[in-house]
């Protein structure tokens, strides 16, 4: 398929194994990667010393045992020496322990019947305990030593809300709940657990008790998780190392990160199991990384075990009869993604007592990918009072691709053709998209807050080639010389030198990796910048700013760049593999991703380009002359005669259908895309709640305007 930003995207494609993708502050953006492949990655299996198998990654699993007389006290004498030790090693950044002396993690695991709760003990050896009072901490965890419980009671197999508690010697919080996606969870407090943490010589101990009330079950599994901050000094800028139990972060964002705790009956046994995964179709290259394991007697007894990179699994379980099928129903290999039959890919296995079981191979049945494409765009031709193509195009898509969500709006003749919106903001609640849903617009934010810059810069409040530093320093930078030379065009035209996001670094910093001005590197952190200095240099608030300079002047009324009550009402759960996301609304406005909109209103700023609105023709001719050429990237499918490009913070495109222009946009569980073929007079705009709304946008270029386009070779 041929789409407009498609070279973009693969320029930046990278495997997001993580990479938990997600939006800064609160999460961390990569901004218009749209070929992820899986959300969760291959990892590595180890042994216990009681040789219990462990494994690693979303699928970890631990054995809690009944245990009474244990009292929370940070003295764990009082535990049963044969419990199980669980490792917890997953390194969750870059920086690393230097050894088992500078920091190391283990958890033991029980239960109490009486009392329906679960006891956790969690020993930390860690050479430099680095604590804050609680005037000098100002509510930063990672910014001292500290511990974070993620609970999953309910642990339901299509996502459940997860509680989150953050603890320190000096520092308690909890997640807020009442933003889940999940409406049965009541807003999370300290009421149902007890946790103290004691410091002995280099060891920290962290003793948890957790009422489990009626998510009490004696065979069920419950969702456990910890991350574990080793802050080595005081200062923020110091080395910080952040570990888990199971991998993957994003634990409470995203239903289905948490390892599992099973509640075992006094003396209960397991057995092992080891299998194998094959594709029916042998084209299908790679494995889905897990495969879900479910008690057949009792359905609240499940667990999720890792696939290795060639089809094989092996897990400990409890003794009894097991169902295994595959997790998801997608599975992403570099550009592509197959549907999964779930329905017709298990096999049954019985697991028994100390002993080894090989299961039934696991054979994976695949649906194919809709062929929908014509050979000539149906927009071309659309008449709106007859939609039912492209109602059915969407609706394909979204069965097919498991998008919960569309908002849609097409642009004929220089104005909106047709608007419609699909399916449900949320899986689990099942509420409708309607006209006033809104979603995260994610890196189309980027010529939303280019356009203010561009009548700024018409006004002289800002010249578009004065070093930014001169306005404004950036200290976190100021190492190296080069980032005096950075101006607001080269942000505009993603010429920084920047990375796209710091956290990408090893080191968590912002290293610029070229000279500004000399070569094209694609970065939501230059827009950071920039708005820190258009803020500086204007006095003004963000948000006060784009609603002067842009949703004015464009009519983008129903926008919004920063949490307010309004928006909470209305915004759409964003979704990894179909399970929905808690809403985490960006406190302050983020000029490189934090926009939410829906596709109609969205029409009004392409349009209002189209028109040239709002901006002198000579600035529109600044704005979309070619500033930079984005390199073709190896085995690009776009065909030689597509040509990529960036104006002034609006993406490019040259094409044998003409000028169109535009932007993607990626926050990892939103998806979405505004493009406007200029020449044609007609365009789209595409937003989606899922991490697989690309496969629509992708198709949706042909669909509407290009057909079916032989890709290049």
């Amino acid at each position: 398929m041929v789409s407009l930003f498609n070279t973009i995207y693969f320029l930046i494609q990278s495997s997001n194994e993580h990479l938990h993708i997600s939006k800064p502050p609160i999460l961390l953006v990569l901004s218009i990667l749209l070929f992820t492949g899986s959300a969760f990655g291959n990892s590595s299996s180890l042994k216990t010393k009681t040789d219990h198998l462990v494994t690693l990654s979303n699928g970890a699993i631990a054995y809690a045992y009944p245990v009474s007389n244990i009292k929370i006290d940070g003295d764990i004498t009082d535990w049963p020496k044969d419990f199980v030790q669980y490792p917890i090693k997953h390194l969750i950044n870059n920086n690393g322990p230097k050894d088992k002396t500078d920091f190391d993690a283990y958890f033991r695991v029980g239960y109490n019947l009486t009392e329906q709760a679960l006891y956790l003990v969690v020993v930390v050896t860690d050479d430099s305990h680095v604590i804050l009072s609680d005037t000098k901490n100002k509510g930063a965890w990672k910014d001292q030593d500290s511990f974070s419980l993620f609970i999953d009671k309910k642990h339901s197999p299509d996502g459940s809300g997860v509680d989150l508690y953050k603890f320190s010697e000096h520092f308690r919080k909890v997640n807020n709940q009442s933003i889940s996606w999940d409406p049965t969870m009541k807003e999370t407090s300290w009421d149902d657990i007890e946790i103290i943490s004691k410091r002995k010589g280099n060891i920290t101990i962290y003793e948890c008790k957790v009422a489990l009330g009626n998510q009490f079950v004696i065979g069920k599994s419950i969702g456990i998780d910890y991350i574990i901050v080793d802050k080595d000094t005081a200062d923020k800028e110091g080395a910080e190392s952040r570990i888990s139990w199971g991998k993957n972060g994003g634990k409470s964002s995203k239903p289905g990160r948490l390892g599992d705790v099973i509640l075992m009956r006094a003396k209960e046994k397991t057995g092992a199991i080891s299998g194998k995964l094959v594709w029916k179709d042998l084209t299908v290259k790679g494995y889905p990384n897990l495969i879900r394991c479910t008690s057949t007697a009792n359905p609240t007894l499940w667990t999720q075990v890792t696939v290795d990179s060639t089809g094989q699994y092996t897990a400990d379980l409890p003794v009894g009869d097991y169902t295994i099928t595959p997790v998801r129903n997608i599975h992403f290999q570099k550009r592509d993604a197959y549907r999964i039959d779930t329905k017709n890919t298990r096999v049954a296995i019985t697991v028994a007592a100390n002993k080894k079981v090989e299961a039934p191979v696991l054979e994976l049945a695949t649906i194919p990918n809709p062929d929908t494409i014509p050979e000539k765009g149906i927009l071309h031709d659309f008449d709106p009072k007859n939609p039912v193509a492209i109602d059915q195009f969407i609706k394909t898509y979204q069965e097919h691709y498991q998008i919960p969500g569309v908002s849609l709006a097409l642009i004929k003749e220089g104005k909106l053709a047709y608007h419609k919106t699909y399916g449900v903001k949320n899986t689990y609640t099942q509420e409708k998209v309607n006209d006033k849903t809104l979603f995260e617009a994610a890196s189309i934010t980027k010529p939303v807050f280019g356009f203010a810059v561009m009548r700024l810069a018409e006004r002289k409040v800002i010249d578009l080639d004065k070093p930014l530093h001169e306005y404004l320093p950036f200290e976190d930078i100021a190492h190296d010389e080069r980032y005096k030379l950075i101006t607001a065009r080269h942000v505009m035209t993603h010429q920084t030198g920047f990375p796209n996001w710091a956290w990408m670094n090893e080191d968590n910093k912002i290293n610029i990796k070229f000279t500004p001005g000399t070569s094209y590197g694609y970065s939501g952190e230059g827009f950071e910048y920039l708005k820190r200095v258009v803020a500086h240099i204007t006095k003004k608030d963000i948000n006060d700013l784009l609603k002067e300079e842009v949703l004015t002047q464009l009519g983008l009324e129903n926008t919004y760049f920063s949490k307010n009550d309004y928006l909470a009402k209305v915004v759409a759960n964003g979704h990894y593999d179909n399970l929905p996301s808690q809403r985490n609304l960006p406190d302050a406005p983020g000029m490189a991703w934090s926009m939410h909109t829906e596709a109609k209103t969205f029409t009004n700023f392409l349009l209002g380009l189209s028109d040239k609105k709002g901006l002198k023709s000579e600035t529109y001719k600044e704005m979309f002359t070619t500033h930079t050429e984005i390199p073709r990237g190896e085995n690009d499918p776009v065909p030689e005669e597509y040509k990529n490009y960036f104006g002034l913070a609006i993406s490019i495109q040259k094409s044998p259908f003409g000028l169109a222009f535009g932007h993607g946009g990626n926050n990892g569980d939103f998806k979405c895309l505004a493009l406007m073929y200029q020449d044609l007079d007609m365009g789209f705009v595409v937003f989606t709640n899922s991490n697989t709304g690309d496969r629509l946008h992708m198709a949706l270029t042909e669909y509407l305007v290009t057909g079916k386009r032989k890709k290049s070779q």
